[in-house]
């Protein structure tokens, strides 16, 4: 099976475990849209849209990912490789 980072994330549960901006570690929810820049979530306290070039987060609980290193369209994460 391959890795999530190579995966479509969308309805996919996210989890912020890191961020250089303290008020988004914490944050969680379904992922309902993403850019090369941004992530857009569904929380129980309505829609946020993140930057991923501060954020460390999770999905559906998977190994930890530092989102500057996947800046880029979703289409384009697809298919590269990840260290």
């Amino acid at each position: 099976m391959s890795d999530i980072i190579n995966q479509p994330w969308l309805a996919h549960e996210i989890s912020v475990t890191g961020s250089s901006d303290p008020g988004l570690v914490g944050i969680s929810g379904m992922i309902t849209n993403e850019t090369r820049r941004t992530i857009q979530i569904r929380t129980d306290s309505g829609e946020l849209t993140i930057p991923k070039d501060v954020v460390t987060f999770t999905i559906d609980s998977s190994r930890e990912i530092v989102g500057s290193k996947v800046t880029q369209r979703p289409e384009d994460r697809i298919g590269r490789r990840y260290k």
